[in-house]
């Protein structure tokens, strides 16, 4: 499992036409992966997030996805993702196909992939409209108890992209502070990166949630500090609030948000990030 730099990584492990996860919860979001995709012009990826937020609007804004798996989408605490409305209300700059679940499902379809099994069981969406609208919730009846419960497709993707704090000089990472489905989506997909903070010759003291993702699990560690601003990364650097705020603005419309992206994302390198870091 090599060390490699984030550009190599993305030509190597992600290509057109693939179902790629980028996961991460409130933290260690994987921006500067997200934004390699976008410089390379990948096409036609279908989208997995559990909770697709800024990152996303950029991608599906960009014209990468062509279909998006999630539980929940929005910018946190400030409103709409734009640029998803308008691929889905207007097909701009290209339709987009919504597979939608609770998030309780998602994270069932995550365990299940990770364990390679077929499918998901849960006691869920009983009395909602999302399994009508969506013809991959299913049921089976419980060969035990005759119960009718609710299933959903494992989660297999091609790639999983996801932050962390630090990987070790063997290549294995370490994951703290608000930990969400980074590693089943890890141990479910058929490649995976990460792109790291820094690497350590010893993780040290580890919190009581430290998880960590030996290196045979992985594909590729790019090593890209700051590379989940403007979320944040516990220990390294704060969330740029401010810009959560702004985005709004930014990706309201559309010349405006094209602007954006071209000057802050196809103009720069992933190394940039660096000069983004921000003091815990």
């Amino acid at each position: 499992m090599p060390f490699q730099p984030l550009p190599d990584a993305i030509r190597a492990l992600v290509h057109d036409g693939d179902t790629v996860a980028m996961e991460g919860f409130t933290h260690l979001i994987p921006f500067a992966a997200a934004h390699e995709l976008i410089r390379q012009q990948r096409r036609e990826l279908t989208l997995v997030r559990m909770t697709p937020d800024l990152i996303f609007d950029q991608l599906i804004g960009m014209g990468v996805a062509k279909a998006l798996t999630f539980s929940w989408g929005g910018n946190p605490g400030v409103g709409s993702l734009h640029r998803l409305r308008d691929a889905v209300e207007h097909q701009w700059p290209r339709p987009i196909t919504l597979d939608e679940h609770s998030h309780a499902a998602l994270a069932s379809a995550w365990d299940a992939g990770a364990a390679n099994l077929p499918f998901a069981v849960l006691r869920g969406y009983v009395g909602v409209d999302l399994p009508k609208v969506n013809p991959a919730i299913r049921s089976v009846t419980c060969p035990y108890t005759g119960e009718q419960l609710a299933t959903v497709p494992a989660l297999r993707p091609d790639v999983t992209v996801i932050h962390a704090q630090r990987a070790d000089r063997a290549g294995n990472v370490l994951l703290e502070g608000i930990i969400g489905v980074q590693k089943q989506a890890v141990l479910a997909a058929k490649r995976a990166l990460v792109t790291v903070e820094e690497v350590v010759d010893d993780f040290g003291p580890r919190s009581l949630n430290a998880t960590i993702l030996p290196a045979w699990t992985l594909s590729a560690v790019c090593v890209v500090p700051g590379g989940a601003f403007p979320s944040y990364a516990q220990g390294y650097y704060r969330r740029d609030n401010a810009f959560y705020l702004a985005w709004d603005e930014i990706a309201r419309d559309r010349d405006t948000f094209l602007r954006w992206m071209t000057a802050n994302v196809l103009d720069k390198t992933a190394e940039d990030f660096a000069r983004h870091r921000r003091v815990a």
